[in-house]
């Protein structure tokens, strides 16, 4: 199964990160998705839409001196959970 997704805007309201930052938050973003889909499939939600535009994966809870690495893990996390939906 080949799974495309595409984030096309990340808003985090209140979080002031580098550019070298944004690289780093990217990569554990797909990272921990990556993760989360080769341990535990890509759940119902998703193979039960062929296209979502909009999927929320909830709130998360940003610690203003969260490193790019724990918040990407956090965003992934909420990213999977919208694919249970």
């Amino acid at each position: 199964m080949n799974i495309n997704l595409q984030i096309r805007q990340l808003v985090l309201d209140g979080v002031s990160l580098k550019p070298h930052q944004r690289d780093e938050l990217k990569l554990a973003v797909e990272a921990e998705l990556n993760r989360l889909l080769a341990s535990n499939g890509p759940g119902s939600g998703l193979q039960s839409a062929s296209d979502r535009s909009l999927a929320p994966g909830g709130v998360i809870n940003v610690d203003k001196s969260a490193n790019p690495a724990h918040l990407g893990q956090q965003i992934g996390k909420a990213v999977y959970r919208s694919f249970q939906k």
